[in-house]
């Protein structure tokens, strides 16, 4: 990478934390933060609105041709509006992994993505040590128990001032598990030569310090 800077794949499962991590690893190291979860979930709001399935292929292509995504100060953009709020609903939660299995959506995307790579970055998602960065300098895989993702999630809905069933949200979760990593297309698994990380009795702060301890290392010998 130039100037001494290096890409850090973060990836795993719904809830594990990989979002609230990368951006505070970014903060830390002084590397851009891609959000590539927002990304998807921007495509699943526009498809959606439009009444487009997720098996709808060549709809999916036409409406995708061309739909603009532009990064904001703290959101994003789809075709001139800020859907920063919008893409973070329940809803967009129970959609956004059948869009994404898409190989269209994925098409759409992979090359947008490795264009931000250039001067270094820290990317979430569920296939960036896999498909989009293989050859990232640090691979982690971010995860923890069901029970404890679900538990995030519940009280985040709380925090929110949302109503929320831990029963039905952990239900959620373990059906998101099983398809990510059953979809034919970039299935969720560790990538070749990631370290894994179990973050169940770990709170964001200290999964913070330990990857950005990983790639300060990792920066330190890009510059020798």
């Amino acid at each position: 990478m130039e100037n001494n800077n290096i890409v850090v794949a973060i990836d795993g499962p719904a809830g594990a934390g990989k979002s609230t991590v990368a951006r505070a690893v970014a903060e830390r190291i002084g590397l851009p933060y891609l959000d590539t979860g927002a990304l998807y979930r921007a495509i699943a709001w526009k498809l959606d609105r439009e009444g487009i399935a997720p098996e709808d292929g060549e709809r999916i292509s036409q409406a995708l041709a061309s739909f603009r995504l532009e990064f904001i100060p703290g959101g994003l953009m789809a075709d001139g509006t800020d859907v920063t709020a919008a893409i973070r609903t329940p809803e967009i939660d129970r959609i956004v992994s059948a869009y994404a299995a898409r190989p269209e959506v994925r098409g759409a995307l992979i090359e947008l993505q490795r264009a931000q790579a250039k001067n270094g970055l820290v990317a979430d998602g569920r296939d960036m040590g896999t498909v989009v960065f293989p050859e990232a300098e640090l691979k982690i895989f971010l995860t923890a128990s069901a029970e404890e993702r679900a538990r995030r999630r519940y009280k985040e809905r709380l925090d929110r001032g949302e109503a929320a069933d831990y029963d039905e949200i952990l239900k959620q979760v373990v059906e998101r598990d099983n398809y990510d990593m059953t979809r034919e297309i970039a299935p969720l698994r560790p990538a070749p030569g990631c370290i894994i990380l179990d973050s169940s009795y770990m709170d964001a702060a200290q999964v913070t310090d330990a990857i950005s301890s990983l790639a300060s290392r990792f920066m330190e010998q890009e510059r020798r």
